[in-house]
């Protein structure tokens, strides 16, 4: 018996994402929507290798019926229509940055916090945490628990891909831009991406950090442990696909890099690649595709008592968004915490 899928953003790069890994995942669907904005209505989307879904338009969408709603149309959108989907019975999981501070909606990565899923019927509504804090509070879960965490200082390395499918032809043709000796001014982002490194995603707070360091910060504790300080600075790099992070922590119990590496090769949903050679590493264009988050150059931090640094990579279309929604779901089915909805 499967279940009735609403993929909400099917258009986008995210939703898109959604789509081909609910078909790779092989989860059990009787049938999928593809669901977007009006001006998508009636283009057609690819789900697996042979199925062909013609687009619906969201705001004439009845959820009455569907049991899942994987929500990633923008902000401002599942503020409307997520809870209208979620009155109707159908379980939301919302990739969007609209609900994860809500107290009584549950912020889940499932390898880390699939407890908290227990409460998600207060809203109906489960959110999906930003990308770059996904893949880092993977890394972060089992460190946590066997040397406890103190504090957390992590710089991101963040691909185009975050910003959508716009920014990523951003990237596309001012790099084809410069090999031709032509300029053009950035519209998606606040400074010229070809080539070039830019410290600033979201908007500036008042305290000088952005939304998007504030996101990491904040998440990691609703995720985590609030009694974990965290700082982040976040930049946006000229990598189509795949977010890496340069992570440093410290614990409040002593630990070692070899110890370190022993705990995380352990780990669900964590890859280590830690060799000291020449490409002994993972970059981002190698984890693009792939569902683990990728360890590399774990270290000691000699600067603070109990330190270490690491390196972590990870496909932010897919466990940073897309594949983090769907196993949410697939944990709620394990779980037997999913009722089908009446057709």
């Amino acid at each position: 018996m499967g279940y009735r899928v609403a993929v909400v953003g099917a258009t986008g790069a995210v939703g898109r994402e959604m789509l081909k890994t609910l078909a790779e995942r092989r989860f059990p669907v009787d049938e999928v929507a593809a669901v977007a904005s009006g001006r998508s209505a009636g283009a057609e989307v690819s789900f697996g290798d042979k199925q062909v879904l013609r687009v619906r338009s969201l705001d004439g969408f009845d959820f009455n019926g569907w049991d899942i709603g994987l929500f990633s149309p923008g902000a401002s959108v599942s503020a409307v229509h997520a809870p209208r989907a979620a009155a109707a019975g159908c379980v939301v999981i919302d990739n969007t940055s609209q609900f994860r501070m809500e107290p009584d909606i549950p912020l889940v990565v499932p390898e880390v916090n699939a407890h908290a899923l227990r409460n998600y019927g207060r809203r109906n509504i489960i959110a999906n945490p930003n990308c770059s804090t996904i893949q880092m509070v993977v890394a972060l879960k089992p460190l946590h628990d066997q040397f406890k965490i103190k504090r957390v200082v992590v710089a991101t390395y963040q691909s185009v891909s975050g910003a959508g499918k716009e920014a990523m032809d951003e990237l596309y043709n001012h790099t084809r831009k410069v090999f031709v000796h032509e300029h053009e001014g950035p519209e998606q982002f606040t400074k010229e991406i070809a080539f070039n490194c830019i410290p600033h995603i979201d908007r500036f707070l008042d305290d000088g950090s952005t939304k998007e360091e504030w996101k990491m910060v904040v998440e990691t504790k609703k995720i985590l442990d609030p009694n974990i300080a965290v700082h982040a600075t976040c930049v946006r790099v000229p990598v189509f696909i795949g977010h890496g992070e340069a992570v440093n922590v410290e614990f409040e119990n002593p630990v070692t890099a070899g110890e370190a590496r022993a705990c995380l090769r352990e780990a669900p949903g964590v890859e280590v690649v830690d060799v000291r050679e020449d490409g002994g590493y993972v970059t981002q264009i190698e984890c693009a595709g792939e569902d683990a988050v990728y360890v590399s150059r774990i270290r000691k931090d000699p600067t603070v008592t109990n330190g270490l640094s690491f390196w972590c990579v990870s496909d932010n279309l897919r466990k940073g968004a897309a594949l983090n929604a769907v196993q949410i779901a697939e944990t709620l089915i394990a779980q037997r915490m999913l009722a089908k909805a009446a057709a």
